[in-house]
């Protein structure tokens, strides 16, 4: 979590036991970085490599997300690369208007763990993920779909075209509105004073037991989800529950893509296992190379998520198979069988398939079309199922050079449905965001 408004993990606490030698830097309310200029009000979240703090800069009387980076050698080569790339985007656009988080300033923080590189970022709000759940997995109405994905499209056309960066680990999380969900979270919409000095007594008090708690309930959570039966097919999903709909009409649906810890670039790049498992492209499972494709894929099936409420893949292990087949299965079930050179073609493709590029271990698939999906699962109007899946399966095809990019995908018909009047919304008042910084 780079620079969310959203208080603390989704899930569970880093843990006292990373705040050691070469960890975390341990940040109290009021803290003072870098000469005094940035001073630590609260928590915002925290990262495999790093905590992120809501700061008042001093110097431009405005918030900011300071993340701090642990101490160790590799994390800080990690925030190296990370600044590399981040300073990058913000050289190439002085206008703020390319849908990336912008890099304000980076300095070294020395503390008792050692000395942590510190990234400087732009305030945002709450990520697409904490919207999914705010909107009680509901999925959301096209209109707001498409406003969003123009977004993310634009961030990643900026990313590929101009820059030649892939990000990487494009998915909801990792995706930030320009401003919170809820207006008593934002420090300017709340008003918010800011805290210039420490304040009186121990602001950890109940973080022991309340860890604790975090960690019990996650445990429970862990066991009940390896509770499993027989392979659930992409048909075998269960109906969606009936739920209350959110109104989501004062949310401001402008969004930044953020995190940029495993971004690289395009003739340089350092990981063949990239993507979180959920949004990873086939050409990544199979080992046979990947470029700018694997983040349309990506995008793809985060469009369809805020789109349902639900991932388009999530795939688990089984009897006799892992998830990486489970995956592959779940994907030609929703888009054909894959083509033999491309089955076949990858390091790993002997892992998973024959030599008539068949699965080895999940031989029985449910065919069930995305569009049909649409409506027979989430009940969208025919019309609307078509003309989304128009837009999303030509992203979801599996020869990687076949998909289109974001460039073209922003002019798709389904993208430019009823968006005349928010083109201006979108591109304009993205160059009038305040900088905070």
């Amino acid at each position: 979590m780079s620079c969310s408004s959203s208080s603390g993990s989704e899930e569970e606490d880093e843990g006292f036991d990373a705040y050691r030698k070469g960890g975390y830097h341990a940040v109290r309310i009021g803290d003072q970085f870098s000469g005094g200029r940035y001073i630590a009000q609260r928590k915002l979240g925290w990262g495999q490599f790093s905590t992120v703090w809501l700061a008042y800069d001093t110097r431009t009387s405005n918030y900011v997300a300071l993340k701090i980076q642990k101490s160790a050698q590799q994390f800080a080569q990690a925030a190296l690369h990370e600044i590399e790339l981040l300073q990058a985007a913000a050289d190439g656009d002085p206008q703020n208007t390319k849908c990336v988080v912008r890099l304000i300033d980076d300095f070294k923080h020395a503390g008792p763990n050692g000395q942590h590189l510190c990234m400087v970022l732009e305030f945002l709000g709450d990520s697409l993920l904490r919207l999914i759940r705010y909107n009680r997995y509901k999925g959301m109405e096209l209109t707001k779909v498409r406003e969003i994905c123009k977004c993310i499209l634009t961030g990643l056309d900026y990313l590929h075209r101009e820059l030649g960066m892939i990000h990487s680990d494009l998915k909801p999380e990792n995706i930030l509105l320009c401003s919170s969900i809820d207006p008593a979270k934002d420090p300017i919409r709340s008003g918010l004073t800011p805290i210039l000095e420490k304040p009186e007594g121990n602001q950890n008090g109940a973080a022991s037991l309340n860890f604790i708690e975090k960690k019990l309930k996650q445990r429970a959570r862990r066991a009940v989800a390896k509770i499993s039966g027989r392979r659930v097919s992409i048909v075998g999903l269960s109906e969606t529950p009936t739920k209350t709909k959110r109104n989501l009409d004062g949310i401001d649906m402008r969004c930044k893509v953020v995190d940029f810890g495993n971004a690289c670039w395009d003739d340089n790049k350092f990981a063949e296992e990239i993507q979180t498992r959920q949004y990873r492209a086939p050409e990544v499972i199979l080992q046979s190379g990947y470029s700018f494709s694997v983040d349309m894929w990506s995008f793809a099936c985060t469009a369809f998520e805020l789109a349902t409420g639900d991932m388009l893949f999530a795939p688990k292990d089984g009897n006799g198979y892992g998830e990486d087949e489970d995956h592959l299965a779940l994907m030609m079930e929703l888009l054909g069988k894959m083509p033999r050179k491309i089955a076949i073609g990858g390091a790993r493709s002997k892992d998973y398939f024959d030599r008539h590029g068949d699965l080895k271990r999940i031989r029985r698939l449910k065919i069930w079309p995305l569009d049909r999906l649409l409506t027979d699962k989430y009940k969208l109007p025919e019309a609307e199922a078509r003309e989304f899946a128009d837009f999303l399966c030509p992203i979801l095809d599996f020869a990687p050079e076949k998909r289109p990019t974001a460039q073209q995908c922003l002019q798709h018909p389904w993208l430019n449905l009823r968006t005349q009047n928010n083109e201006e919304h979108i591109e304009g008042q993205m160059g009038n965001l305040q900088i905070r910084g």
